[in-house]
């Protein structure tokens, strides 16, 4: 928007200059022009009433002596010539269509418009007589060196005095415009700091710009305090309601258990799904209480150090050989760890978010549930960026975009054990460490859980938990 003002007002001022500027440099040109005319037509007059006497008089010992004296002088040719077209004296300067006009009574009335492009030269014609009696023509061929050079400097002037003028004009309309647009500016950076997760961001006092925008600025802090009001009550709601729910819960588990010793052979089947509902609900209540602490707006742990996370996965090397599967780690640390099939490292990667272990243990849990046995799950960090990629059946790309969602279940797998806020809480921790969770196609087929920090400084700047131990999601 600043550029587009700026471009306006620059344009509307350079048309502004130009309208002023240029009839005023035309308007001094033909001034120019007419000075000059009226000059050379002076000397020009006082040529043929020297021309008619000497003519009607026989001599022009005189006349030559004048003409001769004017050309050395002024170096202005002059051609005098009789009504026959023969030459008087003079020479250099005879134009037939000046000449002929001067010779039907009429004078040189204008000149060619001087300016600093041309012309060379003008030719100023006088006829010569008494009354209506033409006896001879006077032709002179004027140099406008001079006029040119005097337009020359005058037009120079304009051209830098326009310049002056439209720079002064940009600098102001730059001005004006950063006046106008810093309360746009402050808003978009306010809008956009809420929207990586910053929900305590404001406008600062609106003290400059357009009263409009300053009512504006004002208003956005009232809304966006109410948003973050409502979604600080919503969040309270939810934890609130998960860690009251619990206890009934866990209350009514232990009077299904007591129960067990007096059922009947027939209702254990409906016991047993009885207490499984009640498990899976406990497991959804605990759930929503870590999404909960995950939206707050806790400050954020220091980032991790790489070795951290070898160690934090080999917690889960027994259950994927419970289940069949195979779990390969490839993770730069900065020490001579050696990747399965590959070749020593030693690259020292920057550190890793404070939540990373923790997304690695809801992709892992995810992979453990869908892979098939037999499958591998490879865990690499390159350069920062985490990626767990499986062999398993994957997702498409619709399924992809919308698996980060709250309660998301795949469509194909809903008698899978889990809540589907797994991968749900995976990226709010991710955007809450300032980087970025991904899901992606593995090829041939599978997944890959993908977490890329937004910058060297940006891991862990502000928002997550601590680690702690993941069990099935």
């Amino acid at each position: 928007m600043r550029l587009r003002i700026l471009s306006v007002y620059a344009v509307l001022v350079a048309c502004l200059v130009t309208a002023l500027a240029v009839p005023f440099a035309l308007a001094y040109s033909s001034h120019r022009t007419g000075r000059l005319l009226l000059e050379r037509r002076a000397d020009a007059t006082r040529f043929a009433e020297l021309a008619d006497q000497a003519i009607r008089d026989g001599d022009t010992t005189g006349l030559v002596l004048e003409v001769r004296r004017y050309t050395e002088l002024y170096g202005t040719p002059v051609e005098i010539r009789d009504r026959d077209g023969a030459p008087v004296t003079g020479g250099g300067a005879w134009d037939e269509a000046a000449a002929r006009r001067a010779l039907s009574g009429r004078t040189t009335g204008s000149l060619p418009l001087v300016t600093p492009f041309g012309p060379d030269a003008a030719v100023v014609a006088e006829p010569a007589g008494r009354d209506a009696q033409v006896s001879g023509v006077v032709v002179m061929r004027v140099a406008t060196a001079t006029a040119r050079h005097e337009v020359t400097l005058v037009w120079a002037a304009i051209a830098a005095g326009s310049v002056v003028a439209v720079g002064c004009a940009l600098f102001a309309a730059r001005r004006l415009a950063r006046w106008i647009l810093r309360p746009v500016t402050e808003l978009d950076a306010t809008t956009r700091a809420i929207a990586e997760g910053r929900m305590d961001a404001r406008v600062g006092a609106a003290d400059h710009g357009p009263a409009e925008l300053r009512l504006l600025e004002r208003r956005f802090n009232a809304m966006a305090d109410a948003v973050s009001a409502a979604l600080d009550r919503q969040r309270a709601f939810v934890a609130d309601a998960s860690h009251e729910l619990r206890t009934p819960l866990t209350v009514l588990s232990l009077r299904l258990e007591n129960l067990e010793p007096h059922l009947r052979p027939s209702g254990e089947a409906d016991f047993a799904e009885a207490l499984a509902e009640v498990d899976r609900l406990a497991r959804l209540m605990e759930d929503l209480l870590t999404l909960a602490r995950v939206e707050s707006d806790a400050t954020a742990p220091e980032p991790i150090p790489a070795t951290e996370l070898p160690r934090r996965l080999e917690s889960w090397r027994e259950v994927y050989a419970a289940r069949g599967l195979t779990l390969e780690v490839a993770v730069e640390t900065g020490e001579a760890v050696r990747s399965p099939g590959g070749a020593p490292s030693t690259a020292a990667p920057p550190a890793l978010p404070a939540a990373a272990a923790r997304i690695a243990d809801i992709a892992l849990d995810n992979a453990a549930k869908f892979v098939p046995p037999g499958g591998t799950v490879t865990v690499s960090l390159r350069e920062g960026v985490l990626r767990i990629a499986d062999d398993g059946p994957g997702l498409d790309a619709e399924q992809r975009s919308a698996a980060l969602g709250r309660f998301w279940r795949s469509p194909g797998h809903g008698n899978v054990p889990g809540s589907g806020l797994g991968l749900a809480i995976a990226a709010e921790l991710a955007r809450s460490s300032d980087s970025t969770l991904t899901l992606l196609p593995a090829h041939p087929h599978g997944l890959v859980v993908e977490l890329r920090p937004h910058g060297p400084t940006a891991i862990g700047a502000r928002r997550s938990q601590a680690p702690q131990p993941w069990t099935e999601r």
